[in-house]
Parts: C-alpha cells; structure tokens; sequence
C-alpha cells in the first residue's frame, strides 16, 4: 500500500476527482481517503511514483508518506 499526503486536496470535490484518476489507472485499486488528515491510501498495481506523477499532473501536490 503506498500512502500520500496531498495537502492541497481540500474538498469533496477534490477526493472525487483524485478517486476517479486513479481508478482510471487502476480500476481494481483500493482507495483510502481521509480528507482531514490530507492522506491518500492506495493499493494497487499503480507505483509510488506512478502516483505521484498521476496527481501532480492533475495539480495536486502529493508526496509519499
């Protein structure tokens, strides 16, 4: 499982949005969001890195916990 800390996901929108990305990515990952701790949980065949990048295309600004 990798977790992110997405500091600039703010709103239900926002965790709808990350959601949807990664799921077209990954359609079988399992997603764990807390939006008042700015945490993302993923676990999927999705990297680290590939994460990463998803978001930070997106605009968001994601590091890896």
């Amino acid at each position: 499982m990798t977790t992110l800390h997405v500091p600039d996901m703010t709103c239900q929108h926002c965790v709808a949005t990350i959601t949807k990305l990664i799921q077209q990515a990954d359609h079988n990952a399992k997603i764990e969001i807390d939006l008042s701790q700015h945490k993302v949980a993923v676990e999927g065949t999705l990297t680290a890195d590939a994460l990463v990048a998803l978001l930070d295309d997106a605009g968001y600004t994601p590091a890896v916990i």
